[in-house]
């Protein structure tokens, strides 16, 4: 349990649906973004900052594919100091929230006092990739390029929707139960959008266009309003899935989250108002091909670490990395009684996740954070929990109070 590290800032990008308003992005220009903002909303200057931990999944975006040092490029084109040391790290959709983990242990063990934690990802920025002509020579013949998004994964594992479906079928869920989250997910991202829930984690941003005026975004573009139970039941499954479709899947988006958290100190000593409190973080890891379990263990550790239990907390938030991650966590939390789990989704993910929201997947983590922090705000504080599954069943949870 931590004691006494608080967050005084957070903010994201409205969230890019693929090839859309963010296409254009330069990588390190779009992760600066929050980073600039999450600063001057609470009027901290740079050099207040100790260390800058940052989730970067793929480095063949950014201009530099070899070495990028993802996260010292973005912190300079965001204008903190040269001399502020920082952390590229990769755990897939984990990384946002361990980036906050990370300066967390640092400030424990007392080497840093305030840091910058959350992420980047743009998946319209892929490129197609050509393996082995350095070496084996080309001289006649078509080459063959390769799609890294294509059946997304792992290439010696499944892809992780078929793991994904597996794990699913193993727990009783549905295909049909799989789409109604996702509907409901649109739902609630469309009612909490209306509420203008949003507006305090959103920074609308305008982007410039070639010829007329910029765009003006400040809505994440993966919702569909126009989302329907007859709609998605007409998707086919993805990679021979039984129950996983597009529709009740996220998408591959564009964005990027940051997160201003210190000691309590540090913000006394700069006037700063808390935003909420860090009250225990957990990693695990589990067998690679049971990713939709590894929120619940996550939870299960952060609340013993917290010495807290489910009873206690208000709202909570599973990425939805598929509709089934959700709902066999929240069956594995508790112990597969389907009313018990009936009661804890009601307060689970109540302003739509992933599949609305988006999933740039190394800015998730973060973002999961800020929404549930925003949440307890507006509802007069109390305690929320945040879990989140990564590449080949990694897993962090985070516990805040408010």
């Amino acid at each position: 349990m931590y004691k006494d590290i608080v967050i005084v800032s957070a903010v994201r990008t409205p969230f890019g649906r693929y090839c859309g308003s963010l296409r254009e992005y330069d990588y390190f220009d779009l992760g600066a973004l929050p980073i600039k903002e999450v600063l001057e909303r609470v009027n901290v200057a740079g050099d207040q900052v100790d260390e800058v931990y940052w989730g970067v999944g793929d480095t063949s975006v950014c201009k530099d594919v070899y070495t990028s040092v993802a996260a010292r490029q973005t912190l300079l084109k965001a204008g903190l100091p040269a001399e502020t040391p920082s952390v590229s790290l990769d755990k897939a959709c984990v990384s946002a929230m361990s980036a906050v983990h990370y300066g967390c242990r640092a400030m424990v063990a007392g080497e840093i006092q305030c840091a910058i934690g959350g992420g980047a990802t743009s998946f319209s920025q892929e490129p197609l990739i050509v393996r082995g002509l350095r070496w084996k020579g080309f001289r006649l013949g078509d080459v063959k390029m390769e799609d890294p998004l294509f059946a997304l994964g792992y290439k010696d594992f499944n892809p992780v929707s078929v793991d994904t479906d597996n794990v699913a079928i193993e727990y009783d869920i549905s295909r049909e139960e799989q789409d109604e989250w996702a509907w409901r997910s649109h739902q609630n991202y469309g009612q909490a959008l209306e509420a203008g829930k949003f507006k305090d984690e959103m920074m609308t941003m305008e982007i410039p266009q070639k010829k007329g005026d910029p765009i003006i975004l400040n809505i994440d573009e993966q919702y569909r309003k126009d989302t329907t139970m007859e709609r998605l039941a007409k998707l086919p499954g993805i990679y021979g899935c039984k129950g996983v479709t597009a529709g009740n899947a996220p998408g591959l988006n564009d964005g990027a989250t940051a997160i201003l958290f210190m000691t309590k100190a540090k913000a006394d000593e700069l006037g700063l108002e808390p935003l909420a409190e860090i009250v225990a973080m957990s990693s695990i890891a589990i067998m690679p091909h049971r990713m939709p379990e590894g929120p619940a263990y996550a939870a299960m550790k952060a609340l013993e670490r917290g010495s807290l239990s489910l009873d206690d907390i208000h709202f909570v938030e599973i990425n939805e990395a598929f509709a089934a991650v959700p709902l066999v966590s929240t069956l594995l939390l508790t112990d597969k009684d389907k009313e018990k789990a009936r009661v804890l989704r009601e307060k689970t993910n109540i302003n739509g996740s992933a599949i609305a929201i988006g999933h740039p997947n190394t800015a998730s983590g973060a973002r999961l954070i800020m929404n549930l922090m925003y949440e307890l705000r507006r509802r007069g504080g109390g305690y929320a929990l945040g879990a989140i599954c990564g590449g080949l069943a990694q897993a962090d949870a985070c516990i805040i109070k408010v």
